[in-house]
């Protein structure tokens, strides 16, 4: 009997671009609330996990339940709309317009989905640049954005793909507040990050990927203990 707080579950999941084999049997699972990271090297293949997850890549095998449905052959169109956001490394807002408008044009991939205004109290930011063009917004601000857009449609399942990449520490530590606050209203979060000391504080459990398999799974409270392992495999 599957536990009704289970939200992703994978198992023996294999992805592939082409002829090029990324992803080699990756189980995992992920329970409502948590917020769990994918560490590892570049190439270790995090962002195509999560890719996979979202049905973007070349073909895929094995088992992905989300929110108790098997999506393994579905549509990235359908994914969404079971409550899945995902925030790709380039961002994807619409640069042309402004911040506003990004907000009023995601498609209501569900009904729940965050107002507005709801949107301009996590982020007072995106209220005071409201009317400011996507070219104009720091890389900060784009990031915030994009993560708002996500939150917009209804999505409680959220795939995040290095948030905190080339952003102030001032901005990482709202961003840290903000996951903190979505995990709160019962948010699930996988995150995709090589900034470790973000997503160590915030995080409860750590997967460890390299070369297309995950190593090594790690509790929140054996950070320490297993500080060396983390530490071959990162190099932090």
């Amino acid at each position: 009997m599957s536990n009704h707080r289970e939200k992703l579950r994978i198992n023996d999941l294999h992805a592939f671009y082409g002829e090029s084999h990324i992803l080699h049997g990756i189980d995992m699972t992920v329970m409502q609330g948590e917020l769990v990271t994918l560490l590892g090297r570049n190439g270790s293949g995090r962002s195509t996990t999560l890719r996979a997850i979202m049905n973007m890549v070349g073909r895929r095998t094995g088992s992905i339940v989300i929110n108790g449905n098997e999506t393994i052959d579905m549509a990235s169109h359908r994914i969404a709309h079971l409550g899945l956001g995902y925030c790709p490394e380039e961002r994807g807002i619409f640069s042309s317009l402004n911040v506003e408008e990004n907000l009023m044009l995601p498609p209501a991939v569900r009904s729940d989905g965050m107002s507005v205004e709801e949107i301009y109290e996590i982020f007072p930011n995106l209220y005071e640049r409201r009317y400011s063009q996507g070219t104009r917004l720091s890389g900060g601000e784009q990031q915030m954005l994009a993560m708002a857009r996500i939150l917009r449609t209804g999505a409680n399942i959220l795939l995040l793909d290095e948030i905190t990449e080339g952003l102030a520490p001032v901005i990482v530590k709202k961003l840290a507040e903000v996951l903190l606050m979505l995990k709160e209203r019962g948010l699930t979060i996988l995150l995709v990050e090589q900034n470790f000391r973000f997503a160590a504080p915030i995080a409860d459990r750590h997967y460890v990927m390299e070369h297309g398999h995950i190593v090594e799974e790690v509790l929140a409270d054996e950070l320490e203990a297993k500080a060396e392992m983390l530490n071959t495999y990162l190099g932090v």
